[in-house]
């Protein structure tokens, strides 16, 4: 797909990497930064896993590699939430890159707002018992995507279930049955209505021994200020900053005291 994010983002990417190597070989002051930003090199080498098929047949794809196997993704740019975008990258190559400290073999999981399903396939093709969920014009496209790339492929088939913030969580999702080790969410803060419902649903499906793992990407100063609305009910840790992105990768558990 010619319009998609993570495409355009990947090539800006490389043209800023190459662009530094050239600058940091031209250098012989010694006065200038002669060492390419750890940003921009980590950066680059998420968007390396993203690849493209060198023919397009009957459907268009885009691939990733992650977990040692090659995803085949269909966006539809028909709908906002099933266009994959970056953030969901970011949080993939941090589960693949440090299995040993998170080690997700046979670990309950949800997912808010899975979109295309890249971070459900990845989770579960690490072992993971995971619950993909989104809104209801999204579900179609995420199971296609989750089916065709877990099937026979994992220790857990993945569920896709409706999930709308906010709404019947307690009757859907009930406390005492529902207990995540994980709740994984890339880019679900951006310009949309249903901030507090995101945050009421964090907080009602996050135990004492959950670990929120929210990848976001950085845009304006009302979604902006959900990190520190978030902070109240959450620890928060920062595990990756890329500037080059705008993306931040956080890990957080919730305060003690903190009801759901």
């Amino acid at each position: 797909m010619r319009g998609s994010p993570t495409h355009s983002l990947q090539l800006h990417l490389i043209r800023n990497y190459q662009t530094q190597h050239k600058r940091t070989d031209m250098d012989q002051s010694g006065t200038g930064d002669k060492e390419v930003s750890a940003d921009v090199e980590l950066a680059t080498d998420i968007m390396k896993r993203h690849y493209r098929p060198s023919l397009i047949k009957t459907q268009a794809w885009e691939g990733y590699t992650f977990a040692d196997m090659e995803i085949k993704i269909i966006e539809s740019t028909d709908c906002y939430g099933a266009v994959l975008w970056p953030s969901a990258m970011v949080l993939c190559h941090f589960l693949d890159t440090h299995r040993d400290e998170y080690n997700l073999m046979d670990k309950n999981i949800i997912e808010l707002g899975a979109g295309t399903g890249l971070v459900t396939i990845v989770t579960s093709l690490l072992g993971a018992k995971v619950t993909s969920t989104d809104l209801p014009d999204v579900l179609g496209n995420l199971r296609h995507n989750v089916k065709r790339n877990t099937g026979g492929r994992c220790r857990h088939e993945p569920h896709v279930m409706e999930l709308s913030w906010g709404q019947q969580l307690e009757e859907r999702f009930p406390s005492s049955s529902c207990k995540y080790d994980y709740i994984m969410a890339a880019d679900v803060v951006y310009s949309h209505p249903y901030l507090d419902e995101l945050m009421e649903t964090f907080i009602h499906l996050c135990s004492d021994n959950t670990v929120i793992l929210w990848a976001m990407r950085f845009r304006l100063d009302p979604e902006n200020g959900f990190v520190d609305r978030f902070e109240k009910h959450f620890h928060l840790q920062e595990l990756y900053d890329l500037p080059s992105l705008k993306i931040k990768l956080y890990r957080a558990q919730k305060r003690h005291g903190d009801a759901a």
